[in-house]
């Protein structure tokens, strides 16, 4: 019991330090007016990314984290695969946690979410949960790169 207790009051101050970071950091808050990127999601990117000039669009900034589709062709073809993991695995995760989150709220709102509702009529729910992290990334990159908040169109959630 004493060792859940010391791993408890261990998180909680690592939870005080991030909110602190969080708090210390704008862009970090301009991140988290994305929906579906919350306070870690935000702390990690302001945290890995220092200079969102490193990457000349979105789709490069995607593509590093491991969020775009494999390409592979012969004779001029191209076809895409799956998803490369070729980035960084943890900002990975929490953008296709965030995703999973923006999915599901999108649903239960068919009128703000048409993007969203008309793949997941296509396509399964996790290649729509990679589309929408993939999304969110460009939406991040954009963000961090002109330096405003995110601001939201009437007709659509992410």
């Amino acid at each position: 019991m004493g060792q859940i207790d010391d791993l408890q009051s261990r998180v909680a101050m690592l939870d005080k330090a991030i909110l602190a970071n969080h708090r210390a950091s704008e862009v970090s808050q301009r991140l988290q007016t994305i929906p579906g990127i919350g306070l870690i999601t935000a702390s990690a990117i302001s945290a890995t990314i220092a200079d969102a000039r490193a990457f000349r669009s979105g789709r490069h900034f995607a593509a590093w984290i491991g969020l775009v589709p494999r390409q592979s062709g012969t004779g001029g073809k191209v076809y895409l695969g799956r998803i490369s993991k070729k980035g960084d695995p943890y900002l990975r995760k929490l953008l296709v946690l965030g995703a999973t989150s923006v999915i599901r709220y999108s649903r239960n709102k068919p009128g703000l979410a048409d993007w969203i509702n008309s793949l997941l009529a296509r396509r399964p729910a996790r290649v729509v949960t990679v589309a929408v992290a993939n999304k969110l990334a460009r939406i991040a990159w954009a963000v961090m790169r002109r330096g405003e908040k995110f601001k939201q169109a009437l007709s659509a959630v992410a």
